[in-house]
């Protein structure tokens, strides 16, 4: 099996690769419509096993639990609900349909869990000086410890802004990276901002592709890997996450969680580790779905999310003296590190 090296210049071709469900096989009718949808998730997603597993999803009952549903619809608004309630039943926030009556999707994966995360405690800490670079928002706290906070993997973060921000940090203790309520985004962010944390070629998870219809028709796992880029961190790192970390946040939880001199604190991510496909029906209604599976370093599926080394919550208290509980902990964290490391020298 060839090892791959990891570029998502390549992979990030699946979040856009589209296709028709071919003319022949399903007519432009409700049921046609409505098998045609259920056929492709059938034969083309990838988590059925897990979702069985987690939850106990079986794909053919929830046909027959909406197909009546169908029979008795009355018009195409009603087929949309109904078809996007069926897809709700992957509980995946990949997945997802849309037409002119808008676009459904599967929001539980965020909503019920606890925010921990405030706009209002993080300006404390970020301030009115925080440095701007393609989204990334940054300063150095009072303790010397460097605040990053990324809100979004949709920009173009580059390995020469990466480098410029950490070489500007480069005087302080360590570094926290915040990318709580970080839905996702591009691949190839999450990836030029991961490089600069490691000092060699990394193995950082595993890719699996789809080579038939079966629920378990997947290629054996390859093997991804990170290249050191441009300037490169090698004091603490504490990543911050909660449910709100989803997609490309995600996976860079993924790629950053191994290392050694990382430390993931918080709640729980959200998930979607799957990179998503998208297709055309037979009445235009587009969908998307999770097509290939990446699994962590040790084969772990993250589509569910991932679990911080330290799980810490936002306290009612410290909410109303202004304070952000997983902040105060990271830079309690970083300051440990620092003395213990001072300690070693004497």
């Amino acid at each position: 099996m060839m090892k791959r090296v990891l570029t998502y210049s390549i992979l990030l071709l699946a979040t856009i690769i589209t296709g028709c469900v071919e003319e022949d096989s399903f007519s432009n009718s409700p049921q046609g419509n409505y098998d045609a949808l259920w056929s492709l998730i059938d034969e083309r997603y990838c988590f059925f096993e897990h979702a069985k597993n987690e939850y106990g999803l079986d794909w053919n009952d929830v046909y027959h639990k909406y197909k009546p549903q169908v029979d008795a619809a009355k018009s195409n608004a009603e087929l949309f609900d109904i078809y996007g309630e069926m897809l709700r039943e992957l509980r995946d926030g990949h997945v997802n349909l849309v037409s002119d009556y808008g676009t459904i999707y599967y929001w539980d994966w965020n909503l019920n869990h606890p925010l921990n995360f405030s706009d209002s405690l993080q300006r404390n800490y970020l301030g009115n000086n925080f440095r701007l670079t393609q989204g990334i928002r940054y300063t150095t706290l009072p303790s010397n410890i460097g605040y990053i906070y990324i809100e979004s993997f949709e920009g173009g973060i580059s390995s020469d802004n990466a480098s410029l921000m950490l070489l500007r940090l480069a005087d302080s203790k360590g570094i926290i990276i915040d990318i709580r309520n970080n839905g996702g985004g591009l691949l190839t962010s999450a990836e030029a901002l991961a490089q600069h944390f490691v000092t060699e070629k990394t193995h950082c998870g595993y890719i699996q592709h789809k080579t038939g219809k079966g629920h378990n028709d997947f290629s054996a796992p390859e093997p991804l890997y990170l290249e050191p880029k441009g300037a490169i961190w090698k004091k603490p790192v504490i990543v911050l996450t909660n449910r709100g970390v989803y997609s490309a946040a995600n996976h860079f939880v993924m790629l950053m969680k191994p290392l050694p001199q990382v430390m993931v604190i918080g709640d729980k991510t959200g998930g979607g580790s799957g990179l998503p496909m998208g297709n055309t029906l037979p009445n235009g209604w587009t969908v998307r779905f999770s097509a290939c599976p990446i699994l962590d370093i040790d084969g772990n599926h993250t589509e569910f999310g991932i679990a911080p080394h330290e799980e810490v919550h936002i306290t009612s208290t410290d909410w109303n003296n202004g304070r952000d509980t997983i902040i105060e902990r990271a830079i309690e964290i970083i300051n440990s590190l620092y003395e213990e490391n001072n300690n070693e020298k004497d």
